[in-house]
């Protein structure tokens, strides 16, 4: 018997079915614990199996704009003919700068049709930053929103990029537009430009499989140096397939409507969207601007939105909206929340709104859109971030070696092994190495498993507060405070103190209209928290710094009170 990685077990995926893991038992009656063998297809293919199906059937809403199956598939052959022409080959890598639109679909297939990673970038980048990514890509083609082609221009020679194409947020929304609205430079092309003159030309022919690299996603550099992370063509399909396994008794195929509020810049959104949504074939509903709340519920209402896929801070200010009616959300039978831990009070006010269940998934950029979920009508456990999905599985190791299984309800770190990891970091073989184990995905997150195979995330190894010789988990103390009736929003850190080496400090948003003191908010932790986690200190501001999907970026707090 072969044996590998932490505690000497077998560590084939094939033994899913004959291992009795602990979280089987919590498992929704008909969720199956492997899907194995998972079939030979990219998610082109399942893009073409609808067409096939259901031409005509609207696979994205923009604006009350419907695009069909057999549009997106021509528009995406004609652009995947365009950038043929100019020179684009399998394995080139083409940066993608946009907010939620029809284009950001098209042009995923179509680099994906001739064998090309798509490299879905953050428009809100710093010319520092993004020229930075740019060139830890070596792009051949940065396909733009018009708001940034200026920036792009700007760095275009400090770059390997070679091609440019514009696009503009009316392209598909104005009939019959004959120009851009943007100047657009010499040398560079215009998107309907492109796929007007390149409609009906031959697309070569690119054998493009299952294990070719479809993605690089940058990781939210929240605790360092954003990396690139390579995603193959197998985990989009494997993502939606659990997924769909996991939400079968409750989801419906063809007839949900999927909001897509998140970016698809960020793994959740994007495979949310690629997977989950394409897999199941459901409508999605792009939203561009997640922070127009009004918008947003006006759509959920217009739209008659069944399921959506968001950050905790989303579901909040929607929560706040003053306009919020009871009601106005009811078309919503599923949704799920990601990317940041939810609290209790969210999830509760939530499900008042909505005729479902708020779901928590669990992953990382590095693991694809969910590794963990709460169950669909299962028990929910109040601070647990779910069960492992079919066909993976999950261990809790020691801190400090990563190499001795810890015992149930005992925390260390969270170790993934699943088909669907990705492949590594773009040119970091020293950092893949580091995080990628026998197969083992190195979360760098501290939790625990209960007797039921719930997982319970504490903190990250890095975001531990050591103080005084005591541990600290920020999660555990941000929940007691958001549980104040005062507080809207709070981040718990560590900062330097002479006397403990850090002392345990919250940064409180509070909700308009109320008001507490720093003495007050400790009198009310002390109620519930050992000495040592009661916060010393408490800052209130008006927010508190965020990535664009809304995930709290404690790192930039910390750094603020490094430099006082």
């Amino acid at each position: 018997m072969k044996r590998t990685g932490p505690g000497g077990r077998r560590d084939r995926l094939k033994d899913a079915e004959l291992t009795e893991y602990l979280w089987y038992k919590s498992y929704d009656p008909g969720v199956p614990r492997s899907l194995e063998p998972y079939p030979h297809k990219t998610i082109m293919d399942v893009l073409l199996e609808a067409e096939n199906e259901r031409p005509d059937y609207p696979m994205i809403i923009f604006q009350d704009r419907k695009l069909s199956y057999k549009e997106i598939v021509s528009e995406s052959d004609a652009m995947a003919a365009a950038l043929a022409y100019m020179g684009v080959k399998k394995g080139d890598r083409i940066a993608v700068l946009f907010l939620n639109c029809p284009q950001e679909y098209i042009i995923f297939f179509a680099a994906w049709k001739l064998g090309a990673i798509v490299v879905p970038l953050n428009p809100l980048y710093t010319e520092f930053e993004l020229e930075a990514r740019l060139n830890d890509i070596d792009a051949e083609a940065a396909v733009v929103l018009n708001l940034w082609y200026p920036m792009v221009k700007r760095l275009q020679k400090k770059t390997s990029v070679r091609n440019v194409i514009l696009a503009e947020f009316d392209d598909y929304t104005v009939p019959d537009k004959e120009k851009a609205a943007t100047a657009i430079e010499p040398g560079d092309s215009w998107w309907l430009d492109l796929t007007r003159k390149y409609a009906g030309k031959p697309v070569p022919k690119i054998e493009v499989g299952p294990e070719d690299t479809a993605l690089i996603l940058f990781s939210g550099g929240t605790t360092g140096t954003p990396k690139g992370v390579m995603e193959s063509h197998k985990s989009l399909v494997i993502t939606g397939m659990q997924v769909e396994a996991w939400f079968r008794e409750i989801s419906l195929w063809w007839d949900e409507k999927f909001l897509v509020p998140l970016p698809l810049f960020h793994a959740f959104g994007i495979y949310a969207s690629f997977g989950m949504a394409l897999v199941q074939h459901n409508i999605s509903v792009l939203i561009a601007n997640p922070r127009d709340i009004k918008g947003m519920i006006d759509t959920i209402k217009s739209q008659g939105i069944t399921n959506m896929g968001a950050a905790p801070t989303m579901f909040i200010s929607m929560l706040e909206y003053p306009d919020l009616k009871m009601g106005d959300l009811k078309t919503i039978r599923m949704a799920t929340s990601g990317a940041a831990p939810l609290m209790r009070e969210t999830k509760e006010q939530f499900e008042k709104h909505i005729s479902g269940r708020l779901t928590e998934g669990y992953a990382l950029t590095e693991s694809g859109m969910a590794m963990l979920t709460t169950p669909a009508r299962g028990k929910w456990k109040e601070g647990s971030i779910g069960l492992p999905l079919p066909d993976t599985i999950v261990r809790i190791v020691d801190i400090d070696a990563g190499t001795s299984e810890m015992p149930v309800g005992q925390p260390g770190e969270i170790i993934i092994k699943a088909p669907q990891l990705m492949q590594g970091y773009w040119k970091r073989p020293e950092e893949t190495k580091e995080i990628l184990r026998d197969g083992w995905l190195y979360t760098g997150d501290i939790g625990y498993m209960d007797e039921d195979g719930y997982i319970f995330l504490t903190s990250r190894k890095k975001d531990l507060i050591k103080c005084g010789g005591f541990q600290v988990w920020p999660r555990e103390v941000e929940e007691i405070l958001q549980e104040h009736p005062a507080v809207a929003e709070v981040c718990v850190g560590g900062i330097p103190d002479p006397r403990q080496m850090e002392a345990v400090k919250a940064w409180i948003v509070l909700k308009e209209g109320k008001s507490v003191t720093a003495e007050d908010l400790q009198k009310y932790c002390r109620e519930k928290l050992t000495g040592y986690k009661v916060p010393k200190h408490f800052e209130f501001r008006k927010e508190l710094p965020k990535t664009f999907v809304g995930k709290v970026l404690r790192r930039i707090l910390q750094d603020e009170e490094k430099s006082k």
